[in-house]
């Protein structure tokens, strides 16, 4: 009997190791992403966007030649700058998640879903967003 108690409390211990390991993975992996984000700009550099870690807009450059534009094309090309950056920031949080919980837990695939679901890979049109990012 004693032996079959060692091995529970053997066990329990161990458990218990692997569900703090896991939680401090798991709050390394929210640091991390918490300080990332997302850039990008259009083929002519005239229009450049950095998102934060959520996807919301951080900034917004516009080179003056942009003003020769209608008001609904500037629009377009800045939405689609935009979700080329929030995509951007959902690859950069799939590194993250491989670097800290790894991307085939359950915790790294709902997160890596997470993102990817909310700012899928736009479609690239007239060139825009393709510009480089960080």
């Amino acid at each position: 009997m004693p032996d079959d108690v060692d091995a529970a409390q053997d066990w329990l211990d161990s458990w218990t190791a692997g569900v703090s390991a896991q939680a401090e993975r798991a709050a390394a992996l929210s640091r991390r992403v918490s300080a990332l984000s997302g850039s990008a700009e259009n083929s002519d550099s005239s229009i450049r966007v950095t998102v934060g870690s959520s996807g919301q807009m951080e900034s917004l450059e516009l080179a003056d030649r942009v003003q020769r534009l209608r008001g609904a094309e500037l629009s377009r090309r800045i939405m689609a700058v935009m979700r080329s950056a929030q995509t951007r920031l959902a690859e950069q949080v799939a590194v993250q998640v491989e670097r800290t919980v790894g991307a085939d837990t359950e915790t790294g695939r709902a997160v890596i879903h997470w993102f990817e679901s909310r700012f899928p890979a736009p479609k690239r049109e007239d060139g825009e967003g393709t510009g480089g990012g960080r």
